[in-house]
């Protein structure tokens, strides 16, 4: 089966970006002008997803908000001649279709994806979380499209971290390759010790799983802080099932953090012709 189906576990409170995300979900924080949110959907567009599964939580309305028609808007922009800028807004609205659930606890990213399960069906489906933002020639989620359709079982996308860094992630055990880039998977750990880790390959946030996946879910027991960790349940489907790293092509930045999100929308912005030129001359007077 092809995989149609992508959800977006987008119910966290952004802690991290207090006081902003009072207000405003770290979702909808920009990338120079685009929410982080959107180029995570565009991602999923550009893979051939064909429905979009957005799980919120309270307060994350302008998320829906976002995606929706916004008719004042788009009249005034129509009658001012700013045609540019409307089809911006338009463009991700009229190409798919969005459906929303409720976390309604936050019981980790486990939980989170199991919400979805009704939406997902029997099927295979791709997870984004929109924090990782990754930007690349051929978009990520394309690329392990490409692995799933190839091999058919599950695909994690993994990169190289610093070995003073794999107890913040979910870290591979790879057993062989199979390219270059992609891993058979042997087991995995859930924030491992520097000393105990089995690699330095982290799971970074791209998903493709199959459906069996909500069954290991239902089986998760909470770890720490009481949640349900995703790498938990995929280490179950290794008993059942084949599932593959995928050493992705592009740059990654975590924008769940200050200074990731910071370097981010500055990568971006020094690609843009209308500000490349007077960010660098400004980088260079502030440095």
């Amino acid at each position: 089966m092809k995989v149609k189906k992508a959800v977006f576990p987008a119910a966290g409170f952004g802690t991290r970006f207090l006081p902003a995300t009072k207000s405003s979900p770290k979702e909808m924080l920009p990338v120079v002008d685009k929410p982080v949110i959107h180029l995570a959907v565009e991602e999923a567009l550009a893979a051939g997803m064909e429905e979009m599964i957005i799980v919120t939580g309270r307060g994350k309305q302008s998320i829906e908000n976002y995606f929706d028609k916004a008719f004042e808007l788009e009249y005034q922009l129509n009658k001012t001649g700013k045609k540019d800028l409307l089809k911006k807004i338009q463009e991700i609205s009229n190409k798919t279709e969005f459906v929303y659930v409720r976390q309604k606890e936050m019981k980790g990213l486990g939980d989170a994806i199991h919400t979805a399960k009704n939406l997902v069906g029997d099927e295979p489906f791709a997870v984004i979380l929109a924090d990782d933002v990754i930007f690349s020639k051929k978009p990520v989620l394309k690329q392990m499209v490409e692995v799933y359709e190839k091999y058919e079982s599950s695909v994690l996308s993994v990169m190289d971290v610093k070995k003073s860094e794999v107890s913040s992630y979910g870290i591979i055990e790879p057993s062989g390759k199979l390219t270059d880039n992609t891993f058979d998977i042997k087991d995995m750990e859930e924030k491992p010790k520097p000393e105990k880790a089995k690699s330095n390959l982290a799971i970074v946030g791209r998903y493709i799983l199959t459906p069996k996946i909500f069954e290991l879910l239902e089986k998760t027991k909470p770890g720490a802080k009481g949640e349900i960790q995703i790498t938990d349940a995929i280490k179950g489907l290794l008993n059942y099932e084949k599932v593959l790293g995928y050493k992705f092509e592009g740059d990654r930045f975590d924008t769940g953090n200050k200074l990731g999100f910071i370097k981010a929308t500055i990568y971006e912005a020094l690609k843009r012709k209308d500000l490349k030129g007077e960010l660098k001359k400004y980088l260079k007077e502030v440095m």
